[in-house]
């Protein structure tokens, strides 16, 4: 029997965070500044990356995408959730709901594989400088970057598929602002504890393989960093890895919580708490991490500024 055919359900009500209407709109007044000041900043980066000549290198090829993805990532959520806040119906369709739950997790998933990626990119640089132009070649950065984003998309299609097949007859409410699989599946007509289950140990490894992986790429920096005679000189590798590091403790540190064991254990409240966490606050601070860390990107933001003001000029004669 296809369960999906029982499913009365045609749309989802994502609540969001109830509160009173004067409240609403101030949350969607704080979100939407931080929802462009998101778009701006991951773009400046973008940008300065493909405008910058002295950036085409595979550490700030590998930035870009990231802040590309972070672009991508952001827009699965906030739009959804802008709309959510002026809205009376919190409505969102039973298919859209599943496309957001597929995308979301899928640019996730490519961020846990970028990282390591970047971190890879590190131990070369810093282990074999010497052979590093020879290993990590733009052909094979680029070909390391495609192989990210495709992996991450083919994760997920199954589990979902099968969420999808779960017959949900009612109630549609989802006490969150995005479709995560946790309160999607406690909507369920029917237990689904092996969907749950695979979903979780999916989650789980892809999280602690990545993890484990930055943290040996990085042991072995240390120590060669440690190996270096100057100061100046263990100063410099510890900064080109610092950025790096502080992206990867922020965005680790909150998806651990949520996604390495069942996620219908969790509060609603915890759960909302996290995920907006890691899907809008670290692409926001992010591009500040990275920018303000780094000589060689604010300089091309700078030269970028000029340029626009020059522009600007020349268009008012």
């Amino acid at each position: 029997m296809n369960l999906s055919a029982v499913s009365t359900v045609t749309e989802f009500i994502l609540l969001s965070f109830p509160c009173s209407r004067g409240v609403q709109v101030l949350l969607f007044a704080l979100f939407f500044v931080s929802y462009i000041l998101t778009l701006m900043g991951n773009g400046a980066i973008v940008s300065a990356v493909m405008l910058d000549c002295r950036l085409h290198t595979p550490m700030y090829i590998l930035l870009a995408n990231f802040s590309f993805l972070e672009i991508c990532y952001i827009n699965t959520t906030v739009p959804n959730m802008l709309g959510n806040f002026l809205s009376e119906t919190k409505a969102i369709s039973f298919t859209g709901c599943f496309l957001q739950f597929y995308f979301f997790f899928s640019f996730g998933t490519t961020e846990t594989f970028l990282l390591p990626l970047m971190a890879f990119d590190r131990y070369l640089a810093i282990c074999w400088p010497l052979r590093y132009p020879t290993i990590m070649s733009m052909p094979l950065c680029k070909n390391l970057v495609v192989l990210c984003w495709v992996a991450a998309f083919l994760c997920y299609p199954i589990p979902i598929y099968f969420t999808t097949q779960l017959p949900f007859c009612g109630p549609n409410v989802i006490d969150h602002f995005v479709c995560d699989p946790g309160p999607l599946l406690a909507l369920s007509c029917i237990a689904a504890p092996g969907i749950e289950l695979s979903c979780s140990i999916l989650s789980s490894v892809i999280i602690f393989i990545t993890f484990f992986f930055i943290l040996a790429s990085y042991t072995l920096v240390l120590r060669a960093v440690l190996r270096v005679p100057s100061a100046e000189g263990r100063r410099k590798a510890f900064s080109t890895c610092g950025s790096h590091l502080a992206v990867v403790s922020l965005f680790y540190g909150s998806i651990m919580v949520m996604y390495i064991s069942p996620t219908s254990g969790y509060q609603a409240g915890i759960q909302k708490i996290v995920t907006l966490f890691y899907s809008s606050v670290t692409p926001l601070i992010n591009p500040l991490i990275y920018s303000l860390r780094n000589k060689d990107m604010k300089a091309a933001l700078r030269k970028i500024q000029m340029c626009t003001k020059i522009s600007k000029i020349n268009d008012s004669l």
